[in-house]
């Protein structure tokens, strides 16, 4: 790790005092430390190597995946979750959840409330039964996934929700006869009921002060947000560095946790500008180039310095970990026949390099104690029991060789 590259407020220190197995301590010893984990959230698209919705698992994607992210998004859009009342695809997604589990990744389930990719056969219910069936849904994906998945975005998208006109659909109908911050507060009550120490976000592509207030509307309500989600489907260009710094010190006034959730940067030609909707866009063929990859790369490092650097942002997530995903677009960290992009190399170089503990040789004192410093996360030393955590205030641990 280099430890000049790390944001101060990413680190953290434990005094470590080791002992041998008789109690005593373990004096001027060299030893080595290795970190377990990160504390900040690195993530990606969870889609398109886990077997569900028809879908092989591809176990190459995985071990690519697994060897960078702690944090993986999976899709429970109510139209697919449910395409038939009653008929949940449960057991798929569990157990998906369940192998990210396995692996150490915190599972993200997206969305409980949208009014895209919505389930057609609510269509049927007038308004007061699609918000009791909206209600009973979030209470029954949030309990079931319990200790899973405790994390959720509860609602997407509400800005553009009233006035959605692309095809009716009953979420609209909602926010339209309820309002949207009737429906957020319904919404996120649910959600707290069902898991009060669940982690529950509002989530949006549109980052104009709408959203803002939409969001101070909402916290005057007395509706508790675990975090604000940030959208960046960039497949029109890089945001840059003004634009970044100034939706952070927009939405950072909040003082509440920031999640950029769905972030795309493209290795291909760009969306022309314009195309409103990104969906619009549909061509037989996108390809990634070399000159596009290597901007990819360029943009994805500095935007994950500057997210990395800023103290309200907890998570990151890379929306399609491989090519051809939405939009057919260039859009992943690897191709579509799995070969490894410039960007992937360069976000591993950070996560699992500058920011990453692998090796290091520590010394103890003479009465068996070492000072470690460190990216916050877990760690361990070889050899010994005992897990180190490092996080917001120094700790003191005890571990056995």
């Amino acid at each position: 790790m280099n430890i000049s590259s790390v944001p101060s407020h990413r680190l953290g220190e434990s005094l470590v005092r080791v002992l041998d197995k008789n109690g005593n301590p373990v004096a001027d010893k060299e030893l080595v430390l290795n970190q377990k984990s990160h504390e900040f959230l690195f993530g990606s698209g969870a889609f398109d190597f886990l077997e569900f919705e028809g879908k092989k698992a591809d176990p190459d994607r995985l071990e690519k995946w697994l060897a960078m992210f702690n944090y993986g998004t999976l899709p429970f859009y109510w139209g697919r979750y449910e395409p038939e009342e009653g008929h949940p695809h449960y057991d798929q997604l569990m157990t998906a959840a369940k192998k990210l589990r396995a692996n150490n990744v915190t599972p993200k389930g997206h969305p409980l409330c949208w009014h895209t990719v919505c389930a057609d056969w609510l269509m049927k219910y007038p308004d007061e039964v699609i918000m009791d069936k909206q209600l009973e849904r979030i209470n029954r994906e949030v309990t079931a996934f319990k200790g899973v998945i405790d994390f959720w975005d509860v609602i997407n998208e509400v800005v553009i929700m009233p006035i959605f006109d692309k095809y009716d659909n009953a979420v609209t109908r909602l926010c339209k006869r309820y309002g949207q911050v009737g429906l957020v507060k319904e919404v996120f009550a649910a959600a707290r009921a069902a898991n009060p120490e669940g982690t529950f976000l509002i989530n949006d592509f549109n980052v104009s002060p709408k959203y803002e207030k939409l969001i101070e509307d909402c916290l005057e309500a007395g509706v508790e947000f675990s975090a604000i989600g940030i959208q960046s489907h960039q497949h029109q260009g890089y945001w840059g560095t003004e634009k970044l710094y100034d939706v952070l010190k927009r939405f950072g006034r909040f003082g509440l946790p920031i999640h950029f959730t769905e972030n795309t940067l493209v290795s291909g030609s760009l969306i022309p500008e314009y195309i409103e909707d990104l969906n619009d866009w549909q061509v037989e063929e996108w390809p990634t180039t070399p000159e596009g990859e290597e901007r990819q790369a360029r943009e994805w490092e500095e935007m994950y310095k500057i997210l990395f650097a800023d103290p309200n942002v907890k998570a990151v997530t890379g929306w399609d970990f491989a090519d051809g995903a939405w939009l057919g677009a260039p859009s992943g960290l690897i191709t579509k026949d799995n070969r490894i992009k410039p960007a992937y190399t360069k976000l591993h170089n950070l996560i699992k390099g500058e920011w990453w503990t692998e090796g290091e040789v520590i010394r103890t004192n003479s009465d068996g104690i070492v000072n470690i410093k460190g990216a916050k996360g877990t760690y361990e030393i070889e050899g010994c029991q005992g897990v180190i955590t490092l996080g917001d205030k120094p700790s003191e641990v005890t571990v056995t060789l």
